[in-house]
């Protein structure tokens, strides 16, 4: 039964059991609600506002676009934004990736790519090939649209619309915290990871597989986790053995959050297709991408039919894509990437004092895309259960406390299984990250006194 929490009034909230303070403007970190309680929002809304809220420069620079052409058709028109960003998005992504597709955002994005790579085997092999699943993994998430959920691991915001789902395959994600192998190494784990695609492709019969897509630190889904490098060499190799595409999904991981531009640039290989989205834009406006390598784009747009059968109405939008070229210049004026990584460290620095608390499992991550787990028992590693909803404690009493994290939960078992991502700005300075630990210390004490 619902608890009616939400503001009465026509909007149709995604939570009638949240209460929703109302806010009244950002400024850099912070955010600040109708009554002037501040808050730092430790979690970037949800890893998006990557250079903070309230930009002026953005906001003055969209001002002056809008007044020149907010909206053309990509079926059509071609503008200077569209084009200037597409050229400062293939320069930032690693290797051939250097053919944008803008979209609105992440589901969009993943959506795109998977019919990209459907369309690819096609052009070369024909409308008789076999080639269209795309195995991904559990504890993943690629969108709430009905492809990307076809995609995404998570049992919980499955369940009632399987049914309407694509039947893709599975397989386990390398979460070395709850491996299903028993390795005790995160190598092991890696490896181990990589060996289940191998297997995969072949329990499904590679000409029937088109792409694997796995993001390369993980967001919503199990935060924070991330393989060695052995891993995508491993995945990279059987991907070519097996004539499958690779997908890289950097919708949460991109644009600076983990310390490099991207968070494949951690592990040196190139994909055949990535996703962007959340910190191309920066909530500045809605804007994602699939980014095609060469071998893509030729087959497809070169040798091929030189259409892609696909579009959207806001595909290519000239004011989304000239406020993100906006945003990527500042990312790459401010040292933002840099001041992320640096930031990023010191901020897990800080975390390690967090283990003094029996609730807390792991703390892990790169740059600032960072994990906490909360468990029952530090030594077995047994979760809470649903119903102590120890993820909406610790964020009750951590926005009491004047900072903002993104609760998650389900990454134990499907079910079970507490979590919070710790993704600031990546403007944010020394002294702000020492404000966010200790109001996020301050929330996990005042949890663990309500829980006895």
């Amino acid at each position: 039964m619902s608890q009616n929490k939400a503001p009465q009034n026509h909007v149709f909230y995604r939570n009638q059991n949240w209460h929703y303070p109302k806010i009244e403007r950002g400024e850099g970190v912070y955010l600040y609600d109708i009554h002037g309680k501040r808050y730092l929002d430790a979690c970037s809304g949800s890893a998006v506002a990557n250079i903070g809220h309230g930009n002026r420069e953005i906001a003055e620079y969209a001002a002056e676009q809008m007044k020149k052409i907010a909206f053309t058709h990509l079926s059509r028109w071609t503008a200077d934004p569209i084009e200037e960003c597409a050229e400062k998005v293939a320069r930032w992504t690693p290797g051939d990736l250097n053919h944008v597709y803008f979209v609105s955002g992440g589901s969009e994005a993943t959506e795109t790519a998977i019919k990209m790579a459907r369309q690819y085997f096609v052009e070369r092999d024909g409308k008789d090939t076999r080639k269209w699943k795309v195995i991904s993994k559990w504890n993943a998430f690629h969108g709430n649209t009905m492809g990307a959920l076809s995609m995404t691991g998570i049992p919980e915001r499955r369940r009632i619309y399987e049914p309407m789902l694509m039947d893709f395959p599975k397989i386990p994600q390398f979460y070395h915290y709850r491996n299903p192998w028993g390795c005790k190494s995160l190598e092991e784990t890696s490896r181990k990871a990589a060996e289940a695609l191998e297997e995969e492709i072949l329990r499904q019969g590679p000409e029937n597989v088109a792409a694997f897509i796995t993001e390369p630190v993980v967001g919503a889904a199990c935060p924070g986790i991330h393989p060695t490098k052995t891993y995508f060499e491993m995945v990279r190799e059987i991907c070519n053995r097996y004539d499958v595409l690779l997908i890289i999904d950097e919708v949460m991981a991109g644009f600076g959050r983990t310390g490099k531009k991207f968070g494949i640039d951690h592990y040196g290989i190139i994909p055949d297709i990535m996703t962007v989205a959340k910190g191309m834009g920066c909530g500045y406006t809605p804007i994602g991408a699939a980014v095609a390598s060469e071998k893509i784009f030729r087959r497809m747009m070169v040798e091929g039919s030189g259409q892609f059968i696909h579009g959207h109405t806001y595909a290519g939008n000239p004011l989304s894509c000239g406020i993100a070229a906006k945003v990527i210049e500042i990312l790459e004026r401010d040292c933002l990437v840099e001041n992320g990584a640096r930031q990023g460290e010191y901020l897990m620095h800080k975390l390690e004092a967090l283990y003094r608390y029996p609730i807390v499992g792991e703390i892990r991550g790169k740059g600032l895309m960072v994990g906490i787990e909360f468990v029952k028992d530090q030594e077995t590693r047994e979760p809470f259960g649903v119903e102590d909803n120890i993820k909406g404690k610790v964020t009750i009493h951590c926005m009491e406390e004047g900072i903002v994290p993104y609760p998650g939960g389900g990454s134990a078992d499907g079910i079970r299984g507490d979590h919070v991502l710790i993704a600031p700005p990546l403007n944010i300075t020394e002294e702000q990250i020492d404000e966010l630990v200790e109001a996020l210390e301050r929330g996990i004490r005042k949890t663990c006194r309500e829980i006895g």
